[in-house]
């Protein structure tokens, strides 16, 4: 077995979940650093971990980070070590459990000096004190699992923190922080296919990865798609070719139809010919949760719902230790020689978002809850998962995590493009209900006509297949203000138009 990744979150539970320090231990620690004033200070700086500790030396139950030692120092224990981190892989597969609670379990970092957030490891070359523990580090006998680090695009103390919380968030055994969303979403396949290989992909996605399945990488890497109606499993099943087919590929909550994939059934049916599912979950944090129902590898946009800020670019890998171990790999690893790297900068903003992503997500998908079934009433033709006249509606009710409602997104149907516009020029330019704008997850509400934006890449063949109107209005609910006072804007952008025919009967 491999160790575990660096970026796992699964690690023994501590004995002592709420350490304190005592006046004699901070003492120890205050000569500690005078015994030794050459040593950078961060050696000696203090982590608590209220559970799951990785690669530290324990002081009964105060935990220091593994501080970089001399190449030949502790051979025995690290042959201990390494004994025991295997035993952990096996230990603690991943299972079920409420996301919220998984993130406030996962290992907590403390900043240098005691303060209560982590500190910021910017540099992007880290020394040793000896010049043998290089070649170790080159070799991969030593790593970030003991605190040693070589070189920011490989590993980052901060950026593998952000990799844990996402690991921790998905249940997954590791997971990897990427430059961009698309970034992690190349890396993948590129990781999974070779040339000549295969991908079996939803008809309905994103339309930059719908532009790199169908364009880019037929072209650069003599690796094709065969794209199918994920809710039609004999397609599924009969576009898979055993021995050529690589991965499964399908978005849990489609962009921008809103079409929900049945995560466990698809998974049975790819992984019975031994292909990989990988499934974007860029929709559904905290809603679903892929790899618990079966996912091979989950990708996301963090620049979405788990930024919640619109202002940083961002993604993340999240899968087995053995798959982003190969992502790292020095000769063959695409994270590792393309260099999707995330800024440690950023990793840090996003760290500090993610605990309270939970409460953001209930009450994005309330109000949209609550705004899809107004729109209904006023005549809207309206697409939301959370409406029981949805064709999916009981399969995300019986996949979700309980609490977390049914997205943030909903979708309103024009018919045409005009129509579109004008609705959302009314409400971002007379009542102020939201903003037009592409992308999601941001604390105002954001509008765009999908079919000539963000799924813009693809023909008009391809959108009619993907379920794509030419009017279709993606909504992306935002929580300023009060409900009412939003859903009062919206209801005073309707009475303005003054076309009876802007309202589609359903």
């Amino acid at each position: 077995q491999q160790p575990p990744h660096p970026h796992s979150s699964h690690f023994p539970e501590s004995s002592h979940p709420l350490p304190y320090i005592d006046n004699a231990l901070a003492q120890f620690l205050h000569h500690l650093r005078l015994l030794s004033p050459t040593a950078p200070s961060f050696f000696f700086s203090l982590y608590i971990f209220f559970s799951r500790p990785m690669a530290e030396t324990q002081f009964n139950n105060i935990v220091f980070p593994g501080k970089k030692r001399s190449a030949g120092s502790d051979d025995a224990d690290h042959d201990d070590f390494m004994v025991a981190k295997k035993q952990m892989v096996s230990s603690f597969p991943p299972t079920w459990e409420d996301p919220v609670a998984a993130l406030a379990s996962a290992r907590h970092e403390f900043g240098e000096h005691g303060g209560v957030n982590m500190s910021i490891e910017a540099s992007a070359t880290f020394t040793v004190m000896e010049p043998e523990t290089m070649r170790r580090m080159f070799t991969g006998e030593l790593g970030p699992d003991r605190d040693f680090f070589i070189y920011s695009r490989h590993f980052n103390p901060t950026v593998l923190n952000l990799s844990r919380q996402m690991a921790a968030l998905e249940g997954t055994e590791a997971a990897y922080c990427t430059s961009s969303g698309m970034s992690a979403i190349s890396s993948v396949l590129l990781q999974l296919c070779s040339s000549g290989g295969h991908v079996v992909a939803s008809r309905s996605l994103y339309g930059g990865t719908h532009a790199l399945l169908t364009h880019f990488l037929p072209r650069a890497c003599n690796i094709t798609t065969t794209f199918v109606d994920v809710r039609d499993f004999e397609m599924v099943k009969d576009a898979i070719v055993e021995g050529k087919t690589n991965v499964l590929y399908f978005e849990a909550v489609s962009n921008p139809t809103l079409t929900v994939a049945n995560v466990p059934e698809l998974c049975r049916i790819a992984q019975d010919k031994g292909v990989k599912v990988v499934v974007d979950n860029t929709f559904a944090p905290m809603v679903l949760s892929p790899a618990r129902l079966g996912a091979d590898v989950v990708v996301h946009s963090i620049s979405k719902y788990i930024s919640g800020g619109a202002d940083v670019i961002a993604g993340a890998v999240c899968g087995p230790a053995s798959l982003v171990n190969s992502m790292m790999d020095l000769h063959q690893g695409t994270l590792m020689l393309l260099g999707p790297t995330m800024n440690a900068k950023v990793a840090f903003e996003l760290s500090e978002r993610i605990p309270h992503l939970g409460l953001r997500m209930k009450e994005h998908c309330h109000r949209a809850l609550v705004y899809a079934s107004r729109m209904k009433k006023h005549g809207l033709k309206v697409i939301y998962p959370g409406l029981e006249d949805h064709p999916d509606h009981v399969l995300l009710k019986s996949m979700g995590n309980k609490e977390y409602g049914y997205g943030g997104i909903l979708c309103v149907d024009m018919e045409t493009e005009e129509r579109a516009n004008r609705l959302m020029n009314h409400l971002q330019n007379y009542t102020q209900f939201g903003l037009m704008a592409v992308s999601l997850g941001y604390y105002e509400t954001l509008m765009s006509c999908s079919g000539s934006s963000t799924s813009s890449e693809m023909n008009p063949e391809e959108k009619a297949l993907a379920g794509i109107s030419p009017g279709l209005v993606r909504m992306s609910i935002g929580y300023s203000g009060t409900l009412e006072q939003r859903w009062s804007q919206f209801e005073k952008a309707l009475s303005r138009m003054q076309d009876s025919s802007l309202f589609q009967k359903n």
